[in-house]
């Protein structure tokens, strides 16, 4: 399938990058700012308290794509917002902190040693707790240690959001709700190997399309006008249709990196959702043909092994091996660029500025076609 990029939009490219460039670098500065300023304030109490707060800030600090503040940056400035309003600050460091509560609550649940080639934050502290020899065990210790963190960082994702208004702060609610469902059926999937498509879908959604996407541009168009979504609209459902086809596309490109990516780009250990047994659609895909009259008893072996925590480099080769050989891999990068083509042709019915529309046309090709 060839995949649509538009090129018609007559807008600068680099200035849309430094415009994002200043607002990311602001976000940046009012998430290190709070943090300091509560290390100071609860170092005070107890100086050990500062570690935690360190911690939060080195991971904020660490890269990541800042993909739902630049959703929302252009969500809000596309609808009429100005670029130097505060509260589009605030609104991109509440999504950021948030993500970094689900990202490391999701690396202590999927038992991940790597994100954005550092140790995760509970590996981390298991080896503060060994190299300094303190009492318990050091599992327990920086797995329960990054639960309080996580939960410590959406605590502030509220308090960035307070300042917002009545519609944007309901909107920033039902995306917590959203993105803890998704989450609960992606863990209760792994568990009960449930292999539906519908199921594996509904995770997509919600854990990833609606979180990453969708409800971003939600956000940022209600705070430029200053009113809730309406979701029968025909301007929210456009925003509905481009950003979970665009959420869609991430996750699948994520799926495929998680299978296939070099660690080196990745900064996360290939294999990890072998081992973790989750159930993305490779794998829902790869099963249906092992169990149809294509597959043989070799194959049906090895997808019974997904979930083992001692599944072997050369089982994951061999796993690899099968996606691509069953056309599972495949079809996911048709799948890829179907709904790729399917957010550039909704683009130009959003009403948004020419320039955000260019914006976010790059924004959705970046998404499906990242190596990273």
């Amino acid at each position: 399938m060839t995949t649509i990029v538009r090129t018609d939009i007559d807008t600068s490219a680099d200035e849309a990058d430094e415009l994002v460039a200043a607002y990311l670098e602001r976000v940046e500065q009012r998430l290190d700012g709070l943090l300091r300023s509560e290390s100071e304030r609860w170092s005070e109490v107890d100086v050990s308290l500062s570690h935690g707060f360190d911690a939060l800030r080195r991971f904020l600090a660490n890269g990541g794509k800042r993909l739902r503040p630049t959703f929302a940056f252009w969500g809000f400035v596309g609808s009429g917002g100005e670029v130097d309003d505060p509260l589009i600050v605030d609104l991109g460091a509440a999504l950021e902190m948030l993500h970094t509560f689900a990202l490391i609550h999701d690396d202590v649940m999927d038992g991940s040693a790597l994100r954005r080639h550092a140790p995760t934050v509970h590996c981390a502290l298991m080896a503060d707790h060994e190299n300094n020899g303190w009492a318990g065990e050091a599992r327990r210790f920086g797995e329960g240690m990054a639960v309080l963190l996580g939960d410590l960082a959406i605590v502030y994702a509220d308090h960035l959001a307070a300042s917002l208004p009545a519609a944007v702060r309901e909107c920033f609610h039902q995306m917590k709700v959203e993105l803890h469902v998704g989450q609960f059926l992606d863990l209760q999937g792994a568990a009960d190997g449930r292999t539906s498509v519908e199921s594996v879908t509904n995770v997509l959604r919600y854990k990833t399309a609606k979180y990453s996407v969708e409800r971003p541009l939600h956000l940022g168009v209600a705070l430029a006008t200053a009113a809730a979504i309406d979701t029968d609209s025909p301007m929210a459902r456009c925003v509905s249709t481009y950003g979970l086809a665009v959420g869609e596309a991430f996750q699948l490109r994520d799926d495929l990196l998680g299978a296939f990516g070099d660690p080196g780009q990745t900064g996360k250990t290939t294999g990890d959702d072998f081992r973790d047994g989750k159930q993305t659609l490779l794998v829902v895909l790869a099963r249906a043909w092992a169990s149809s009259d294509g597959g043989d008893p070799i194959s049906r072996r090895l997808l019974e092994r997904l979930g083992a925590n001692d599944l072997s480099d050369a089982e994951i080769v061999a796993l690899q091996d099968l996606l691509d050989a069953c056309g599972a891999r495949a079809h996911l990068e048709n799948r890829i660029a179907e709904v790729t083509d399917v957010a550039h042709r909704t683009l130009p019915h959003l009403r948004v500025s020419p320039h955000a529309e260019a914006a976010l046309a790059r924004l959705a090709d970046q998404a499906a076609w990242r190596s990273t």
